[in-house]
């Protein structure tokens, strides 16, 4: 391992869970609402122009260092045709919304978002009196035939994904009564968090109980101007980097007062021998020169930084496992196998379960990565490449875009040695 000690500032682009619930919110809300240094990439523009298909204003400034949201301050109207392209965040935020509005709503996506359930969200809306259909042979994800929704108490499971809880939530005060949810085997539960905090920036009444009821009110929301933060599962990348590198990498503005639970990472990182400091302003990890494993680590409430952990494991002098992660089989690719082909691909042993990876320390052999169209799975064995010069190269390096479109780019700065994952070709 290096173990050079030299601080460096990572510019990570926005959180995209925060930029695409503030734009939905945004949306819901009279008035104009401003969203400064959002994320910019293909999730959030296909979010952006999905909304724009439901009759929401939203402008750019030249450089999209903001958006202003000019809201509806109810549900759309007329109808749409909408393309959701690979974000399961449009799939799956926008269609309650819709339904608190009036007429029929298509929405669609790529083969990749067809592939992943939908069925708790449309049987939820079900449950509120909206007309759904995502039965098979519809040309379309989920089909909404709009008449506003009454509100009132449902239950839903969400231990597939907490997304379709966070599109019923923020939905909610377009509703014509308060909104009970009971929430069943609730994962990722610090999205909700951010969920709720992010509603209340925006004015909702929103009140939780000890049974595991979340209610929200009426209350109208109203505009906001709101900075987004870092992206914490993307800064993942660069604080693994700084760990098995031995360098120091801060990210400003993604602190202690974080949204984001994906920043518990850092906390992952501290127990394989990382130095973290976490302040109000930035958090920073610096390399030690050792990265430990022989310990096993729940992750399923930061499961988008999985792979990352998972990826930089066969460095570790023990191995390591990672459990709680069944939801993770049902994102953009199933991610448990993938990552664990991808490992043994390189020469690594890798043990799978329903819901749980064991990585054993190795040798990174020469290996070609299969991202399945993933960002994730190509940032995070990137970072392996770094640390095992010369033997990773991926076979869909531009899937990053989805999420991060520098993201190569800003690795080479960062880490001079850092080579472009693609055989014969270096970062610019």
């Amino acid at each position: 391992m290096i173990t050079e000690r030299v601080g460096l500032t990572a510019r990570i682009p926005g959180s995209k869970s925060c930029t695409n619930r503030a734009l939905l919110l945004a949306a819901a809300a009279p008035g104009t609402s401003r969203v400064r240094a959002p994320l910019v990439s293909d999730d959030t523009l296909t979010f952006r122009d999905a909304l724009t298909a439901l009759g929401v204003r939203v402008a750019a400034t030249p450089a999209d260092e903001c958006w202003e949201i000019t809201g509806l301050g109810r549900g759309p109207a007329g109808g749409a045709r909408v393309w959701c392209a690979d974000a399961g965040t449009a799939a799956r935020f926008l269609p309650p919304f819709a339904a608190t509005g009036e007429g029929e709503y298509v929405f669609d996506g790529s083969g990749q978002l067809r592939a992943r359930p939908l069925w708790p969200l449309a049987d939820a809306l079900a449950g509120l009196g909206a007309e759904v259909r995502t039965a098979a042979g519809e040309d379309a994800l989920i089909r909404v035939t709009a008449r506003g929704l009454d509100g009132g108490e449902i239950g839903l499971d969400s231990s597939l994904s907490s997304q379709y809880l966070s599109g019923l939530l923020m939905a909610a005060p377009l509703m014509r009564g308060p909104l009970v949810v009971k929430v069943h085997r609730l994962v990722s539960r610090p999205y909700i968090d951010m969920t709720l905090g992010l509603m209340r920036r925006f004015g909702a009444d929103v009140t939780e109980g000890p049974d595991g009821r979340i209610e929200v009110g009426t209350r109208p929301y109203v505009p906001a101007d709101l900075v987004v933060e870092p992206d914490a599962s993307t800064a993942s990348y660069v604080f693994a980097a700084a760990a098995v590198t031995g360098r120091t990498v801060t990210v400003p503005g993604l602190g202690a007062g974080s949204l984001q639970g994906d920043l518990g990472f850092v906390d992952v990182l501290r127990r394989t021998g990382a130095d973290v400091r976490i302040g109000d302003s930035g958090t920073s990890v610096t390399g030690t020169g050792r990265f430990r494993g022989g310990f096993s680590v729940d992750m399923g409430e930061i499961s988008d930084t999985f792979m990352t952990l998972a990826a930089v494991a066969p460095l570790a002098d023990a191995p390591i496992t990672i459990t709680g992660i069944a939801h993770a089989r049902l994102k953009e690719s199933d991610r448990i196998s993938a990552v664990a082909g991808n490992l043994r691909a390189c020469g690594i042993r890798a043990e799978e379960g329903p819901d749980w990876l064991t990585v054993h320390p190795g040798v990174p052999l020469p290996a070609r990565i299969a991202c399945h169209r993933d960002h994730r799975i190509a940032m995070a064995f990137s970072v392996l490449g770094l640390a095992a010069p010369g033997t990773i190269t991926l076979d869909d390096p531009g899937c990053v875009g989805k999420t991060f479109p520098g993201f190569h780019n800003e690795m080479r700065r960062l880490f001079p040695a850092y080579e472009l994952p693609v055989p014969g070709v270096r970062a610019h």
